[in-house]
C-alpha cells in the first residue's frame, strides 16, 4: 500500500464529488434538516428528543454514507473506471483507503455540522463533551462508507443499491436500541443486536449522553465501531474486482 496513491485516489474522489453539489448537499445538509424536523415533532417532549437526538447522530452519517458510497463506488463499476485504475499499477488498499479517506473527510464535516446544530441551536442537553460525539461520528460514517463499498460489488445498478437498504441498513435501525431497549427484546434479537456495529453506535452516543466524561463502555463502542469498518473495508478491498460485468 502507497500512501502517496492512496492520497491521489482520494483527491480524485474529492474533485468528482466537488462537482456534484446535489451528493454535497444530501451529505452536510440532509442529517441537518432532519435534526430540526425531530426537534419540532418533539417539541412538546424534550426529554425524548434529547435520547433519539443523539442515537440519530449515530445513526444519520452511517446512512447517508452508505447511500453516497455505494452508488458512486456502483458507477465506477459500470462505467468502466474501476477497471482501468485497476490495470494500473494501483493496489486494491489503496483504492479503497483512498476512497474511505475522501468520505472521511465529507464525514467528519458532516458530524462537525450535525452536531453543531443539535448540541448549540436545537440544545441537545447531554451530560459528556459534544467533543466526543465528533469522536464517535465520524467513525459511523466510516463504517457507512465500508458497506458501501462493500455492497457495491453485489448491485448491477443504482437501483439495486437501494433494495439492499432494507437488508443491510434497516434491520440494524430496528435493532439498535432506538425504538426499546436491546435487554428488553427477545433473547435472539437481543444477540442479533448485540452482534450489529449498529448498536454500538448507538450505545456510545447514549454514553455520552448520560455520563459526564469518557467511559469504559464508550471506549469499547468505539473500538467496535472502529473494528468493524476496518474489517468490513478488508472485505471490501476483496471483491474488487479487474473486470466488470
Amino acid at each position: 500500500m502507497s500512501a502517496a496513491r492512496t492520497l491521489a485516489t482520494a483527491r480524485r474522489v474529492l474533485r468528482q464529488l466537488r462537482h456534484d453539489p446535489r451528493t454535497i448537499g444530501l451529505l452536510l445538509f440532509i442529517p441537518v434538516l432532519l435534526l430540526v424536523l425531530l426537534y419540532y415533532v418533539f417539541d412538546a417532549d424534550r426529554r425524548s428528543f434529547d435520547s433519539i437526538g443523539a442515537s440519530l447522530l449515530g445513526i444519520f452519517p452511517m446512512v447517508t454514507m452508505f447511500l453516497v458510497t455505494s452508488i458512486a463506488t456502483l458507477r465506477e463499476r459500470t462505467s468502466g473506471t474501476l477497471e482501468r485504475l485497476l490495470s494500473m499499477p494501483l493496489a486494491k488498499a489503496d483504492l479503497i483507503g483512498g476512497y474511505a479517506l475522501a468520505f472521511g473527510v465529507l464525514a467528519v464535516a458532516q458530524a462537525a455540522l450535525a452536531t453543531a446544530v443539535a448540541v448549540w441551536f436545537l440544545d441537545l442537553d447531554i451530560a459528556g463533551s459534544p467533543w466526543l460525539l465528533l469522536v464517535i461520528a465520524p467513525l459511523d460514517a466510516l463504517l457507512g462508507t465500508a458497506l458501501g463499498l462493500f455492497v457495491s460489488a453485489f448491485a448491477a445498478s443504482e437501483f439495486q443499491v437501494v433494495q439492499f437498504m432494507p437488508a443491510v441498513i434497516f434491520p440494524q435501525i430496528l435493532l439498535c436500541g432506538l425504538f426499546a431497549p436491546r435487554g428488553s427484546m427477545q433473547p435472539v434479537l437481543e444477540g442479533l443486536s448485540n452482534v450489529l456495529p449498529m448498536s454500538y453506535a448507538v450505545d456510545g452516543m447514549t454514553e455520552v449522553l448520560h455520563h459526564t466524561g469518557a467511559t469504559g463502555d464508550f471506549f469499547r463502542d468505539l473500538a467496535v465501531v472502529a473494528g468493524s469498518a476496518l474489517l468490513v473495508l478488508t472485505l471490501g478491498a476483496a471483491t474488487l474486482r479487474r473486470r466488470t460485468a
